[in-house]
């Protein structure tokens, strides 16, 4: 039910008119390319807007063509709809004022009445999510009548879009100035068809960026009536690379659930691994959702991550174990000779990458007290030429998020820290954490203890409980997303590239020990 916590204004609306049908609108964020704003105004309640998932606040705006009174805006929501919101209204598109405010809102259609307020521009920001997703609307109709006309010609577009200059973690953008019958007051950037930034000059420097990795920006001309230029022509710019001369390693886990489609995460996160574009993939477990069959890796796997499968060194989660078929058949299946490198149905082995020796591990044979693995575990890192060792497997061993630290981890974990490994990554809780050296005694032992991260990321459902940090968390962040893990010699470092190719984190150098 909703509630207004505002008081209403009386106002008659017998001569209101459909205001917004297929006017301008802007959007803090668009989930894909197909889900744009416009959907929300075209008229036809099969198609929407959506936003970015998992991030507060959100918004669409739409330009109602020059000033009128509005008296009445109807909101039909999506699954992904806002239980908090404002709807805000601008005579220029820039300064918003709440013209009422909604809480403990359920969905589906909310008709909001006697609004009485002249303005030109109607903004419906959320402040908070129904669901773990987004915001989605099927339609933002916006009712009233008209009063005037005003200045309602916009500049003409930005010309000569480039970028100057740009370093491991932003891009510099220049433009020609638009030109206006009143006046330019200001640019939006937008990066991928989301707006990122204003200017009030012509040019913009985007932050925050994975190193490496190409984006695509248009510019758009703002006067002072609010009206809104067509975009300029798309320009593509790159970051620098984040360690020149070294190689890059994408490593994820969680992957790929029972969805299709380009607004499912595992989608997103493998359309990053393109742009990415790393020398190999390891994969931290819970490879494919619900229970890693060959029917469900060939139908959701295949058609998204499965295009990397010829780079990629895999490691099973408990997922896999549940194929009907036999525990890991489908995986072992799907993945060939890489899901089971020795043989035997053994699901753990190792792998040589440059001065980096990589252990795949299978946790849930550790969880079943399987001595063959740890036997083997040893008599490998015994062995073993390369400086820097890094292993990997599905259940963390400490872990601030919903499960905690898993004790049956211990000794995979002891073992390493005898053999002075460097870093082990996991995944089974569904968030990014990255957490301090730390000894078998799960304390921060700068000396003698192994760094870690678990990365849950790549595409089941994020976990949005509340986590209790525990000694050691240095980040914690729930959103979809990758590890961008680069090896330069005997060193490492890595950036957590979210599903926007925004820089969501970054740790290192570190030099192997």
């Amino acid at each position: 039910m909703v509630t207004l916590t505002q008081s209403l204004l009386t106002a008659s609306a017998a001569n209101d008119s459909l205001l917004s049908l297929n006017k301008l609108t802007t959007t803090s964020s668009n989930e894909t390319a197909e889900l744009d704003g416009g959907k929300a105004v075209d008229g036809d309640t099969t198609t929407r807007w959506a936003s970015a998932e998992g991030a507060d606040p959100q918004w669409i705006a739409v330009d109602l063509g020059g000033p009128a009174i509005v008296n009445r805006v109807s909101l039909t929501w999506e699954t992904a709809f806002a239980s908090e919101y404002q709807v805000q209204a601008s005579a220029d598109g820039r300064t918003w004022t709440t013209i009422r405010s909604v809480t403990g809102s359920d969905g589906g259609v909310d008709e909001l009445t006697s609004l009485n307020t002249n303005t030109r521009h109607i903004r419906v920001h959320g402040t908070r999510r129904a669901t773990t997703y987004g915001y989605s609307l099927f339609e933002l109709s916006v009712y009233g009548s008209r009063t005037g006309s005003g200045d309602i010609q916009p500049p003409t577009a930005p010309t000569g879009l480039a970028s100057p200059s740009s370093t491991a973690d932003s891009i510099t953008l220049s433009w020609n100035p638009s030109s206006d019958n009143v006046g330019v007051t200001g640019y939006e950037i937008l990066r991928e068809g989301n707006l990122v930034g204003s200017s009030a000059t012509t040019s913009f420097t985007d932050t925050g960026l994975a190193s490496g990795a190409t984006f695509n920006y248009a510019v758009r001309a703002r006067d002072a009536a609010g009206n809104i230029s067509a975009e300029s022509a798309p320009f593509a710019a790159r970051t620098q690379p984040g360690t020149p001369g070294g190689q890059v390693v994408v490593a994820v886990g969680d992957i790929v659930p029972v969805c299709s489609g380009s607004t499912c995460a595992s989608t997103k996160t493998a359309a990053l691994v393109d742009k990415i574009k790393p020398s190999m993939i390891i994969t931290a477990g819970d490879n494919q959702y619900n229970s890693g069959t060959i029917e469900e890796f060939r139908k959701y796997y295949e058609p998204t991550w499965g295009r990397f499968k010829n780079i990629t060194k895999p490691s099973p989660g408990n997922h896999e174990y549940d194929d009907p078929a036999g525990k890991g058949k489908g995986y072992r299946q799907y993945f060939g000779a890489a899901a089971s490198p020795l043989g035997g149905g053994k699901m753990y082995y190792s792998h040589d990458f440059g001065d980096f020796h990589f252990v795949a591990l299978d946790s849930m044979a550790q969880k079943a007290n399987d001595r063959a693995q740890l036997d083997w575990l040893r008599a490998d890192l015994a062995k073993n030429q390369k400086r820097c060792v890094v292993a990997y497997w599905h259940h963390p061993r400490f872990n601030s998020g919903h499960y905690g630290d898993n004790p049956s981890m211990a000794p995979l974990w002891d073992e390493l820290v005898k053999a002075k490994a460097d870093l082990v990554l996991s995944g089974h809780d569904h968030h990014y954490e990255r957490l301090k050296p730390l000894n078998s005694s799960g304390k921060v032992d700068e000396v003698n203890g192994i760094r870690s991260a678990i990365v849950g990321i790549g595409g089941d459902s994020i976990y949005n409980q509340q986590h209790v940090p525990r000694a050691g968390m240095e980040v914690y962040i729930k959103k979809h997303g990758v590890m961008k893990l680069i090896l330069n010699g005997a060193s490492y470092s890595w950036e957590i590239v979210g599903t926007d190719n925004k820089l969501l984190d970054k740790a290192g150098p570190f030099t192997c020990r």
